[in-house]
């Protein structure tokens, strides 16, 4: 059996990736097949962290929140998260994987509060951690809190699943001949105005020299492919 090349990863989902084709909530059949795909990583000895976005809900920077005050809409995001973070573990744990929810703002009735050194213990015993409530403050997007949370347990790699296969120089959906990075530096994703991931997550990153793996979720069996160190989506690094 091929042996993986990271010990710990953080991977990154969008609250969109829960909610399926029906584009709002949660998918349940969605988040079973995701759990599944997880608990087979898990089985290869990988050390798991996510972070889940809220989007499938609630976005703070949308147009359903264009009359709101931007940190009360950030706050919601923020609670959609936790949402989202509770049905994946309910997943998890449905396949018998170890999860605990973390939330970065305190809810003790629903998830442990956000410590990282009980996150880092959590990992080492062999539980999928996952991060909810982003960084807990209005104005920072769950990418940025990715890469934070990434750092704080010292991640090796932030794996971010999509619904394209890469990094295009275009929106692939649009632009029919766009084409797609093997790899590229955070310098020129920051240059060429790429939204792969928000510039303050792409600046922690590149300040902390932590590589960013993009790849499209939505062809099973990607997560497992990128652990062994298949050439899967497109490598952002210096």
């Amino acid at each position: 059996m091929a042996e993986p090349v990271f010990k710990r990863i953080l991977l990154k989902l969008s609250g969109e990736a829960l909610a399926a084709n029906q584009g709002f909530g949660v998918d349940a059949i969605r988040v079973h097949e995701i759990a599944a795909e997880l608990q087979d990583v898990h089985d290869l000895g990988v050390q798991i962290a996510i972070v889940v976005g809220g989007g499938n809900f609630f976005r703070g920077v949308a147009e359903q929140a264009r009359e709101m005050d931007r940190v009360s809409a950030d706050h919601m995001g923020m609670l959609a998260t936790m949402i989202n973070a509770l049905a994946l573990q309910d997943a998890l744990e449905k396949r018998g994987v170890y999860t605990r929810v973390m939330s970065a703002i305190q809810m003790q009735e629903v998830a442990e509060p956000f410590i990282r050194r009980r996150a880092i213990r959590h990992l080492e015993k062999e539980r999928i951690v996952i991060f909810g409530a982003g960084t807990g403050n209005p104005y920072f997007s769950t990418d940025t809190a990715a890469s934070l949370r990434a750092m704080e347990i010292k991640a090796e790699v932030i794996l971010k699943a999509t619904k394209v296969d890469g990094i295009y120089d275009a929106d692939p959906v649009l632009v029919k001949d766009a084409k797609m990075f093997d790899e590229i530096s955070y310098l020129d994703i920051m240059k060429k105005g790429l939204r792969v991931m928000d510039l303050t997550a792409i600046s922690l990153c590149r300040d902390n020299n932590l590589p960013i793996i993009i790849f499209n979720l939505n062809r099973p069996g990607n997560i497992r492919r990128v652990v062994l160190g298949e050439k899967v989506g497109s490598l952002v690094s210096a």
